[in-house]
């Protein structure tokens, strides 16, 4: 076969690949379906589960069995993603109705994560077996081909309750994400009742049965008024707090006891909350916190505070409220698959969505138990009849050959072959007209089945049989009924598993809450030559001054209401807040100066390190290793930024050698590599902004740049090695000129 070359443009193709790869995503593995409110992997869990036959009242089994299965048959994604799932469906504190009853190790709020698979065991939820897969044997949903072809899956399950609010969801996309909170499942049954008797209703009117979003943490959501646009659009922010009781101890001692946390807390943001809450006792904004305990167990949250005697424990917990995540936000995005595309949704699009959904499968549910009814009534029918003339149906029986020769008399009346006892029964026996499913049953029939009271409990169960199909016709004929029928199943779902809220919902006021004003006091800044800083108290570096000036790179006073200033070779200039320093004793290591802003020493070089107020009224110098120089007014560097730009390099080879504060009656040296000196007034300096370069301060040759720069003030004696021996600056080096070669220095 002869080689063909299809051309095509490689954008389209890109294109076109990448539409079908995020469609896939988004429908197939990562958005919920609306109709059932579950993820394909977690529908896909679930199924298999109820195939295997992991009910509620039966052993429970491996995890790993179920994982293996469910990745064999349905869902080849890995395992990892199918466990996960699956001990999501079972962890209490993530969904408000959990769907799987773990047995083992399933993880903690905390964030400590599930045991191994091989390890843990489950069976579906009492809840999950009537109510999201019950009627499946009734073909109310359609099932499809798997991922090969070789078994069918439920295309979605017939859930009886809005899964999509009952529980919530969450997931990631390409390009879109869903967040749905999860509901009271009492008040979304009654917002259901609502919508069917009034599918006119609005969503206002519905939020007077749902209040607001009920979080298995419990927790109280402060926006109230809020939540109606948000139910409204789809989308928006729910404001949430942690529920804080204070508890009188002994001694007049209280304890500030944290029982509810807010939903987006669970996980390791709770560790993170303990933290935040010792950081605050540590910088002495919260001094009055003397301990901190975690004592949450299965029973629920229970963190303790415990308070200095007479403490403000009102103004305690605003500031938890303001400085940890004890309030946090939830974003909503009520993002599903609506008729097989992603669709934000309302709260009454939801609900209306799963009621037509209920209908659907309502309808095929009593379509198919009026089909088997009709069924049994025809064979009903033929048994009763069977036994008015079951002397001739015994003649037949006796006269026959063959088994074909007795179906074709019992249906046509067809006699010929069979010998009758006389031409009367021929006659009778003529007349039959049995179809073949009741032939089928006359022959199967049992002999005692002829004994009288049989034959009345025959007749009883036709009537039942009748009565049944009435009842069945009549749902699926009349709108009413069927609702009726919806109904009553949802009242039956409410009264059974329905729990009391959880979350509160009310209208708070915004926290007001204004931190203690700091003391300002007088310390002095530390930080040694491994960048190790800290603060101390002034007397005590007084009675220290030869040692600390010894061993420490960096030595200076500022107040501790000021900002250290850190510049680098980059020409960046990064502040760190003297408060956020360890204060301590004069022997203490302190902490790398790394740990505070956005300085790293992996990947900057510091050149130059001095206090706010030591800087801003004052004019810095500058100079690159390219040989630029300029002063900068020190007002410049006073931002509110964490980072700036202190200098602009001429290029990506150059960086800053030097910066420090000068006066005008300063003299500036610059060495280079080549061993030029050149010494001038920094007068000659012009001033420029942060954001230039600057103006050439030596002219160097092809290859050399700047190696060192000095500032030495009139009169001073400045020393330094140079090529192993000593050299003054202020005697060796002649005065000149800005933009000169300079001197080379031969020692």
């Amino acid at each position: 076969m002869e080689e063909q070359i299809i051309r095509t443009e490689y954008s389209e193709l890109m294109q076109k690949s990448y539409i079908d790869y995020a469609m896939s995503v988004i429908i197939a593995r990562a958005l919920p379906d609306v109709r059932d409110g579950l993820k394909p992997v977690q529908r896909r869990t679930l199924y298999d589960m109820y195939e295997l036959g992991i009910q509620y009242d039966r052993p429970y089994r491996k995890c790993a069995r179920i994982v293996g299965d469910t990745m064999g048959k349905y869902h080849p994604h890995g395992d990892s993603s199918i466990y996960e799932a699956l001990v999501v469906m079972a962890q209490e504190f993530k969904k408000g109705l959990p769907l799987v009853d773990g047995h083992g190790n399933f993880g903690s709020i905390e964030g400590d994560g599930a045991a191994a698979m091989r390890y843990t065991e489950a069976r579906l939820q009492k809840m999950t077996q009537e109510v999201y897969l019950r009627d499946l044997d009734k073909n109310v949903v359609d099932f499809i081909p798997n991922f090969d072809g070789t078994e069918k899956e439920p295309e979605v399950l017939p859930v009886r309750v809005p899964n999509l609010l009952v529980n919530g969801a969450d997931g990631i996309a390409v390009g879109m994400a869903t967040s749905i909170p999860p509901h009271n499942l009492g008040e979304v049954v009654d917002a259901v009742r609502a919508y069917l008797e009034n599918n006119e209703i609005t969503v206002a009117e519905l939020m007077q049965y749902i209040q607001g979003p009920d979080f298995p943490t419990g927790g109280i959501v402060v926006n109230k008024d809020e939540l109606l646009k948000i139910y409204e659009t789809g989308t928006g922010k729910i404001r949430i707090r942690g529920k804080v009781e204070v508890e009188k101890g002994k001694g007049g001692r209280q304890y500030l006891v944290i029982t509810e946390i807010p939903y987006p807390m669970i996980g390791a943001n709770i560790g993170k909350f303990l933290n935040d809450v010792a950081a605050l006792v540590e910088s002495k904004k919260a001094p009055d916190i003397t301990d901190i305990s975690n004592q949450s167990s299965k029973e629920g949250i229970r963190i303790v505070l415990e308070l200095k005697k007479g403490a403000d424990a009102e103004y305690l917990t605003n500031m938890l409220y303001k400085k940890t995540r004890l309030e946090d936000t939830f974003s909503v995005n009520m993002l599903a698959v609506a008729d097989r595309k992603p669709e934000t949704l309302n709260l009454k699009q939801v609900i209306e969505h799963h009621v037509d959904f209920q209908f659907e499968v309502t309808r095929k549910k009593y379509q198919t138990l009026l089909n088997k009814e009709t069924e049994r009534r025809e064979v009903q029918e033929g048994l009763i009849k069977a036994c008015d003339v079951i002397d001739l149906i015994i003649e037949i029986l006796r006269g026959s050959k063959t088994q074909k020769q007795v179906r074709v008399c019992l249906t046509d009346g067809v006699t010929e072959g069979i010998r009758f006892k006389t031409k009367e029964s021929q006659k009778q026996a003529a007349q039959l007209r049995f179809t073949e499913r009741q032939t089928t049953a006359i022959l199967e029939m049992r002999l005692q089945k002829l004994i009288g009271l049989e034959i009345e409990a025959l007749k009883k169960e036709h009537e039942e049989t009748l009565r049944k199909i009435d009842r069945y016709e009549d749902i699926l004929n009349n709108y009413s009924s069927m609702t009726a029928v919806i109904l009553e199943d949802l009242e039956q779902i409410k009264k059974e598993y329905a729990k009391p809220r959880r979350t509160a919902v009310e209208n708070a006021k915004e926290i007001v809450f204004e931190e203690a004003k700091v003391e300002e006091m007088d310390v002095v800044f530390l930080m040694d030559r491994f960048g190790y800083a800290k603060t101390i108290d002034t007397t005590a570096f007084e009675r220290n001054k030869e040692s600390a000036l010894a061993e420490n790179r960096y030595v200076f006073r500022c107040r501790n209401t000021d900002k250290i200033c850190v510049f680098t070779d980059k020409g960046q200039m990064h502040t760190i807040k003297v408060m956020d320093l360890p204060y301590g004793r004069f022997r203490d290591k302190g902490t790398p100066i790394d740990n505070f802003g956005n300085y790293s020493s992996a990947a900057e070089q510091m050149i130059y390190v001095d206090a706010l107020e030591n800087i801003k009224n004052h004019k810095l110098l500058f100079v690159s290793r390219a040989g630029m120089v300029k002063q900068v007014d020190g007002a410049e560097f006073d931002v509110v930024k964490r980072t700036i730009a202190a200098t602009k390099l001429s290029d990506e080879t150059d960086s800053l050698v030097f910066a420090g504060v000068c006066d005008e009656n300063e003299y500036v040296v610059l060495q280079s590599g080549d061993g030029y000196f050149l010494k001038f007034l920094v007068q000659e300096v012009p001033e420029k902004k942060k954001a230039a370069i600057g103006v050439r301060g030596i002219r160097l040759g092809a290859g050399d740049f700047v190696e060192h720069a000095y500032l030495l003030a009139n009169g001073m004696d400045y020393r330094i090695v140079y090529k192993e021996k000593e050299i003054s600056l202020a005697d060796r080096i002649k005065l000149a000129k800005r933009d000169g070669k300079g001197t080379k220095i031969r020692v």
